[in-house]
């Protein structure tokens, strides 16, 4: 009965507080709603913070919003999407190449009229250089245009102008507007929509390897795929019904023609061209029009070696003899499994045949009336030759086609030839009349609609019952805070090992305190390595593993401040980076653990400073130049939180066993200089002979001073010296000096006289290298090594013009 009692009795004070919290309740509500800082324009001065994702531009209608895009944690882009349809879908984006940090950046319209974005350490990722023009307002219309306006009301730049992947009603596509296809993790950015050279439009399939044009039909000519070519002008775009025109005769309709209904035109990331309708009452997009129908007639939907098949819908194979090159992604295509050497003799060679398949373009050779046995006999008499397509008109007679390439491969059921795979006997299989389908692993091809269950209604319980649970469990969590009032005033000071314990940050990431790295280490006695950011041990872990103990120097970050930059770090992995496994911070020790890498640093094997018994061929070389460039990549373009290495040197690059490099120290620019000052970059870090003139010339640092870095590196594992060393005469400077290194590198270029570049060849190799690829290492430094940051390539690219040099090149001596 007393516990009746005191339980009525506390229902009716929690009813009672209820009451008195209602105006709390409503006080709270009003101040998060009085939170959104919506608006309607920019005028000079005004700006965008990253850090308010409520602080966005809306258009007066309320469709269209423009401001921060949130495309992974911490990362950014400024964008213009749609504000009812689900996932708030984009239609535009400033930096779709180089997003922005989820803290300090900002847009920002200048005093000057410029719209200017800035990263988080304050350099210009992007602006629209209208400040010679009078912008005095910008603003966001009910088109989806974001405009800057004069003060006359003229508009003097709008993103029209500027496509990305998507237009919008009366949104033109020019000679100098075009779409690109959006990069995701399973797809490319490699396909274009655009006017080509005979003013026609077309879409593109460009990569480093092929550039070929898929739509419209390119085994039809102009007049049958109804186009004009060499038109007047050249311009295209669709109305508010759905009606598309184009000044090369082309047009089409949506299925849905008719006003009041949003649409948006978009180069899918799968290479194809869809007219989306937006259903506004669940924000849902469905599809109005589509270019390809037959999707594998998209170019490089399967990758370099695939063959694209429907089963029943569009999916991808690999012809005998070869593998799926990586299991998450097929626009890689595939891989062969033997060594092409043994395709060169005769003898050792037999012909696959592969029904009704495909391969378009790469076209080495085209013969007329011959019969299958000729075609493949010419096949055998050119080692380049992969394989050869014989079209059958009637009889045995027919059309060959030789390919040194084999892009674009399909299976066509009805088509009139077949292909004849070029394989070495000891390749078993029989001939295919079609080619065993795989599942893909990430199929990313077809538009996907998810229908989400309705939520049905609980049955039983009344508006009471609720309010009763609602009290009862106000009561608890009133418990529950003066339980643990009581616990905080009370409680015994704890020992700091016992606060922080053993805390996991992930599976693969953890705490570790100093007494356990000091007996790994036994005291820190094994010393690996020495640099400006610390001293590295080797130590063996409690569980067996071989680790690299790193104890960081000129660290004034507190614990928690530590930690907060640690969770950058925990993020990446990259098998060309080394793995971190934790960290301690007790006291004034900031210490990172890492996997213990075998071979240690480059510059021992490179540069004949380490063990006797290793040394690096050209093969290994090239090899380390594409690991380190992937790893560069990874950091500048695809890491969830994209990191500045700011240090890149042999040093700097580790070299297992298998002589894969692992880039270490990425990270550790924020982590060593936040203590001099709000710019987080703004101390000049690195070593001498590898620091972009940018550093001294006190310009904005970004991504490019790795490039720089990495040109360095690329001239030294061709010369097998330091270039710092190798430029004996310092009386200018090492800066001027590198700058005439560059002018004289060029120069071998300009003037064709590519033997010239022997002299910078390690001569330890004995001519023992790839020419071709000697020869595309130093053209990539020359260009990394530009003074203007600018002018230097990206690193997707420099990984891109390696990896083409790559693709089926055999290691050949140079005499």
């Amino acid at each position: 009965m007393l516990v009746a009692l005191l339980f009525s009795t506390s229902l009716k004070l929690m009813e009672k507080s209820l009451f008195v919290m209602l105006p709390f309740f409503h006080l709270l509500f009003l101040s998060q709603f009085l939170s959104i800082k919506a608006i309607n324009y920019l005028n000079q001065g005004d700006s965008l913070s990253v850090e308010e994702p409520s602080n966005v531009l809306k258009s007066p209608s309320g469709t269209f919003t423009c401001g921060f895009y949130e495309i992974s944690p911490n990362t950014f882009t400024f964008s213009i999407w749609f504000s009812k349809s689900v996932n708030h879908t984009v239609v535009w984006t400033a930096n779709h190449a180089e997003p922005v940090y989820g803290l300090k950046s900002m847009i920002k319209f200048s005093k000057d009229g410029d719209l200017v974005l800035n990263g988080y350490d304050g350099y210009v990722v992007w602006a629209t250089n209208s400040s010679s023009q009078g912008g005095y307002r910008s603003e966001i219309l009910d088109s989806g245009n974001l405009v800057i306006k004069n003060h006359s009301n003229n508009i003097i730049w709008q993103s029209f102008y500027y496509p990305t992947d998507t237009l919008l009603p009366n949104q033109p596509i020019t000679l100098s507007a075009k779409l690109v296809s959006s990069r995701t993790p399973f797809s490319s950015h490699y396909y274009k929509f655009y006017f080509d050279d005979n003013y026609v439009l077309s879409l593109r399939y460009e990569n480093p390897d092929i550039s070929t044009i898929y739509w419209p039909d390119p085994e039809k000519n102009l007049w049958e795929n109804d186009r004009i070519s060499f038109s007047s002008i050249r311009n295209a775009s669709f109305n508010e019904n759905g009606l598309f025109t184009s000044s090369d005769g082309f047009s089409f309709k949506a299925s849905d023609l008719g006003s009041q209904i949003w649409r948006r035109l978009t180069l899918d990331p799968d290479g194809n061209l869809r007219l989306y309708s937006l259903n506004e009452s669940d924000g849902s997009w469905s599809v109005s029009w589509i270019a390809v129908p037959q999707h594998c007639r998209v170019h490089g939907f399967c990758g370099r070696n695939g063959i694209c098949i429907y089963a029943p819908n569009a999916t991808c194979t690999c012809p005998p003899g070869y593998k799926m090159k990586d299991l998450s992604n097929w626009r890689k295509g595939c891989s062969r499994i033997f060594d092409i050497d043994n395709t060169k003799n005769p003898k050792q060679v037999w012909f696959a045949r592969l029904r009704y398949t495909d391969y378009w373009g790469s076209n080495m050779q085209f013969t007329k009336n011959i019969d299958h046995n000729q075609c493949k006999n010419i096949c055998m008499s050119y080692p380049s030759c992969k394989g050869v397509e014989f079209r059958n008109w009637g009889s045995y007679i027919g059309d060959c086609y030789l390919k040194n390439h084999l892009f674009n491969g399909k299976f066509r059921q009805g088509f009139q030839g077949d292909f004849y795979l070029k394989l070495p006997r000891s390749i078993k299989a029989s001939e295919l009349a079609i080619p065993k389908v795989q599942t893909p692993i990430c199929n990313n091809t077809d538009i996907d609609f998810i229908i989400y269950p309705q939520q049905r209604r609980s049955k039983g319980r009344t508006p009471w019952a609720y309010l009763y649970w609602f009290l009862l469990a106000l009561f608890v969590i009133e418990v529950f805070f003066i339980s643990f009032g009581c616990w905080f005033t009370f409680r015994k000071e704890k020992s700091p090992f016992e606060k922080e314990g053993y805390k996991l940050v992930s599976s693969q990431f953890r705490r570790y305190t100093y007494k356990e790295l000091e007996v790994a280490t036994n005291k820190f006695k094994d010393v690996i390595g020495r640099g400006g950011s610390g001293v590295v041990y080797k130590g063996v872990l409690r569980d067996g593993r071989v680790a690299a103990v790193k104890k960081l120097e000129e660290i004034n970050q507190g614990g928690e401040e530590f930690q907060a930059e640690l969770s950058v770090i925990r993020q990446i992995y990259h098998r060309n980076l080394v793995r971190i496994w934790g960290f301690c911070s007790e006291k004034s020790h900031r210490i990172l653990v890492s996997e213990y890498v075998q071979n240690g640093s480059l510059d021992k094997a490179l540069f004949g400073t380490g063990t006797a018994n290793l040394f690096l061929g050209w093969k290994q070389r090239y090899h380390i130049a594409i690991g380190v460039a992937k790893g560069l990549a990874y950091l500048h373009h695809e890491c969830s939180e994209w990191v500045v290495h700011c240090d890149v040197k042999p040093e700097n690059i580790l070299v297992d066993e298998d002589f894969e490099p692992k880039i270490t120290d990425f990270g550790l620019a924020k982590l060593l200089h936040r203590s001099r000052g709000n710019s987080m970059l703004s101390h000049i870090r690195g070593t001498r002979g590898y620091i972009a003139p940018e550093w001294a010339s006190n310009l904005p640092i970004s991504t490019k001073v790795d490039v720089y870095s990495y040109g360095v590196l690329l001239l030294e594992l061709v010369m097998g010296v330091r270039v710092s060393d190798w430029l004996i005469d310092m009386e200018d400077g090492l800066d001027t000096v590198m700058r005439s290194l560059v002018m004289r590198l060029k120069g071998i270029f300009v003037d064709d006289q590519p033997q010239d570049i022997i002299e910078f060849v390690d001569p330890r190799l004995k001519g023992e290298l790839n020419l071709l690829q000697v020869i595309a290492c130093i053209k990539l430094a020359a260009s990394c090594l530009e003074d203007e940051c600018s002018k230097r390539p990206s690193m997707d690219l420099v990984l891109q013009t390696l990896v083409s040099y790559d693709v089926g090149v055999n290691s050949k001596r140079h005499t």
